[in-house]
């Protein structure tokens, strides 16, 4: 590609992604693809001979973007802000275009130099101390630009450590460096970024994870404590780092007062980790939150989440960068220069030694917009925030879960975390909506966050909507899950009181011992038994009420061989299973005026003993007839 197809090609890319980002709206937030699945699209080798371009470019339609996840989607809500702009994409541009390697100043001069200014411009406009500003007078710290918060906070962390085993060994010159590295104790909040924690792994140091309180803030106490412990313990206090803007909740730890109690810990690093809010504080109105500011020794945000500034470019700046590169010089003698004493070499302040021309892209949105516009572009996102806060608490179904400062708000339906789950699962897989979760004070809440460069109201408006329509999906669902599960509940219940019934009732020796029951005779009581019938009615049974009688069974099976209570039949087929008789009961004589027996071999009830199907003969008696009754204890009807 020569520079004539170039400017054509430029001019079509240009136009392609004016065209994405216009059109947006259009896709679907999140892919639905499955891993592997471009694996399956593409040749196992390289092309061996050139493609052309447009070919190039249908594959990107048709295969690239099918897998992307469209961050800048007016419907992505997730995690925070991706910052991008047309002047970032332009300086980006620029800064590929040039591709310099500005490790150090005779590398490039201006990719050193702007990137200095730009720092001292950011710095002043968010608030720092002059001391953090590599221009002011006097001063000895300075800014960089670093790929992500994640090497901010190891680089900060490999200074700190760097410090540390030097003021141990002026005190303890014959101790091995290695043996006082075990000492080394770092401390986060549980709130703090997960790269606190790899950037203890990757610096061989101990940390502590501490608790927050209630409205996840780290505090003085609960930090002070944890180092006296672990004093106590032998161990050497190193490093903290805070948090102005947690991940999970955007809380914010009580800089001012860790800070002023850590005055008793002069050789402990304080780190201030700001990725996300620390871009808000260009706003005069916000600039409380940076309160305690001055007690740090380092401090970070990410102008590529909410300054229009597109990855990568996350900012550091510190008070002593003596400090920072002592810690990270290595310089042979190709990478020297005449100017090493005088000028700054970026190379000493981070890991990697190759550095890309990042203070182009700042530069350019900092001119484009000025402070007033970015400041404008904050605030709009804000109030965004607090429209959907608002929305969330008119609905009695939902919690705000966080103190709603900036930009996200964590909300969560009124129930379990399960049923929160199954929430978001819903809403991402539909791809209307983009969201991810947290965890409050060990709750499951789901954080919403104003992303899109050009979002609206009428997004939040679409976005709270799609959420509610899928709440009231799910709670629908669970109701009716709920109610069917008290419903298989109750049948069980019944059902077992019913087993558990009819157990005791042939458990009971008085049920078919005739002796026991002639000898003592006792008095009947009434007693109701209900139960639900089939189509939802209430059963009830009734016992019989005819006192001092006898009966050869108890009660709950008299009422099977009694009449109604309407004087309709009630012809019952009986068959004992130790006996090959079968018994009919044809009518009742129980409530007659002449007698008042329970159906028994003794009563006047005319019983029908039909003939086992293969062993006995038909022994028939009718009503009205007297045989003489058995003798009690014998096996009646038994034609054995």
């Amino acid at each position: 590609m020569d520079s004539k197809e170039f400017r054509r090609r430029g001019t079509e890319m240009v136009e392609y992604i004016c065209n994405y980002l216009e059109t947006l709206e259009q896709r679907r937030v999140t892919p639905c693809v499955e891993p592997g699945y471009l694996r399956h699209q593409l040749p196992d080798e390289a092309p061996e001979e050139p493609e052309p371009w447009e070919k190039i470019m249908q594959d990107v339609e048709d295969k690239i973007m099918p897998g992307v996840t469209h961050w800048q989607h007016p419907r992505f809500h997730a995690y925070f802000p991706s910052g991008n702009s047309f002047p970032s994409i332009l300086g980006d541009m620029l800064s590929d275009g040039i591709g310099c390697i500005g490790f150090s100043w005779a590398a490039s001069p201006a990719c050193t130099e702007l990137e200095t200014i730009v720092l001292d411009w950011l710095g002043k406009a968010i608030g720092l101390p002059d001391s953090f500003l590599a221009l002011k007078p006097g001063s000895r710290g300075g800014g960089v630009i670093q790929t992500s918060a994640s090497e901010c906070v190891l680089v900060t962390m490999l200074a700190a450590r760097a410090q540390a085993i030097k003021y141990l060994k002026q005190q303890h010159p014959f101790v091995e460096e290695g043996h006082l590295l075990s000492k080394l104790m770092a401390y986060c909040s549980k709130e703090a970024h997960s790269c606190v924690e790899k950037a203890a792994m990757i610096s061989f140091v101990k940390l502590r994870i501490l608790e927050p309180d209630e409205k996840c803030c780290l505090r003085a106490d609960t930090l002070i404590k944890a180092m006296e412990e672990d004093e106590q313990q032998g161990l050497i206090p190193f490093f903290v780092s805070t948090t102005l803007g947690t991940t999970g909740s955007c809380a914010f730890d009580d800089l001012a007062e860790i800070g002023e109690a850590l005055q008793r810990f002069p050789s402990v690093w304080l780190h201030v980790d700001a990725a996300y809010a620390g871009n808000a504080f260009i706003c005069p109105e916000l600039k409380y939150l940076l309160k305690g500011i001055q007690y740090a020794d380092s401090f970070n945000t990410n102008p590529n989440k909410w300054l229009l500034t597109n990855f990568d470019c996350s900012t550091l700046w510190v008070r002593d960068r003596i400090r920072l590169t002592s810690a990270l010089v290595v310089d042979p003698l190709y990478l020297q220069h005449g100017y090493t004493d005088s000028a700054i070499d970026y190379r000493h302040w981070g890991v990697p030694l190759s550095r890309r021309f990042r203070s182009l892209k700042l530069w350019f949105v900092l001119r484009s917009y000025g402070i007033s516009g970015l400041q404008a572009y904050i605030r709009h996102h804000i109030d965004l925030a607090k429209r959907f806060e608002a929305l969330v608490l008119k609905d009695n179904r939902f919690e705000v879960c966080n103190d709603v400062r900036l930009g996200l708000v964590c909300f969560r339906l009124k129930g379990t975390d399960r049923i929160n789950e199954k929430l978001l699962s819903s809403i991402n897989a539909s791809g209307k909506l983009h969201m991810v979760p947290a965890s409050v004070n060990d709750t499951y809440v789901i954080r919403f966050c104003a992303v899109a460069q050009n979002a609206k109201v009428e997004d939040i408006d679409y976005a709270w909507d799609v959420i509610t329509d899928f709440a009231s999906e799910i709670l629908e669902k669970e109701q009716a899950d709920e109610v069917s599960e008290i419903v298989d509940r109750r049948k069980t219940h019944t059902l077992a009181q019913k087993r558990s019934f009819f157990v005791r009732m042939v458990s009971d020796p008085k049920i078919y011992n005739p002796a026991i029951n002639k000898a003592q005779t006792p008095h009947r009581m009434s007693t109701e038994l209900t139960s639900p019938g089939h189509d939802g009615t209430v059963v009830t049974v009734q016992s019989p009420k005819t006192p001092g009688s006898a009966t050869w069974i108890s009660w709950p099976l008299a009422f099977l061989f009694a009449s109604a209570d309407d004087g309709t039949k009630n012809d019952v087929t009986l068959r004992f299973r130790h006996l090959d008789t079968m018994m009919r009961l044809s009518a009742s004589r129980r409530n007659s005026a002449t007698g008042g027996s329970s159906p028994s071999p003794e009563g006047e009830n005319g019983i029908t003993l039909l003939k086992s199907p293969k062993k006995s003969p038909i022994l028939m008696r009718k009503r009205g007839s007297s045989p003489n009754p058995p003798a009690a204890g014998t096996n009646n009807g038994s034609t054995k």
